[in-house]
């Protein structure tokens, strides 16, 4: 098998919380020259955030949920996670950075582990694996706080998102089975 991974778009934008830029990175697995997985995998970047400028608030969870479980983020899983990926970033794993530099009130649980919950909670709850999943990440999950991964089911899909401590909406999912 072999992974291929390209930049197929940059895109610069201001948000709420200042300057951002997108980047679409497409991963397409292949076996003897035959593509058996492709996923467009949209990263944003935002520029360090200014000193004493607040934050923007985020949009509260669907309060209507079906099935929820507790997720108790911790160090170790983080680090952990961030080895298994190669995920670098100290926002993960070095929470004196990731408060004093980033400006998170602690460490950041990864996006694509929430996602992984996300789609894992939702293949138990129907009994089989999607035959698409998308998200979106919202708000970050910072510190130690434990948060809820819920859902419900809207016909033949799923509607799934992690709800922070705050009540804030981090990542809202779709399961098509």
């Amino acid at each position: 098998m072999q992974k291929r991974s390209s930049i197929v778009k940059m895109e610069e934008k201001t948000g709420r919380s200042g300057a951002l830029c997108f980047v679409t990175v497409r991963h397409e697995i292949s076996q003897n020259g035959q593509i058996a997985l492709s996923e467009d995998h949209d990263i944003v970047y935002r520029e360090d955030p200014q000193k004493g400028r607040t934050s923007p608030a985020p949009m509260p969870a669907p309060q209507e949920a079906e099935f929820s479980e507790t997720i108790q983020p911790d160090p170790v899983t983080l680090f952990r996670y961030s080895a298994l990926t190669f995920n670098g970033h100290r926002i993960h794993y070095d929470v004196d950075y990731a408060r004093q530099v980033e400006g998170y009130e602690g460490l950041v649980f990864h996006g694509p582990l929430t996602a992984t919950l996300l789609v894992d909670l939702g293949r138990r709850m129907v009994g089989k694996t999607p035959k698409r999943f998308s998200f979106r990440g919202l708000a970050p999950i910072a510190g130690n706080a434990p948060f809820q991964i819920q859902g419900r089911p809207e016909g033949h899909s799923m509607a799934l998102w992690a709800r922070r401590a705050d009540g804030a909406m981090a990542m809202q999912a779709d399961a098509v089975f």
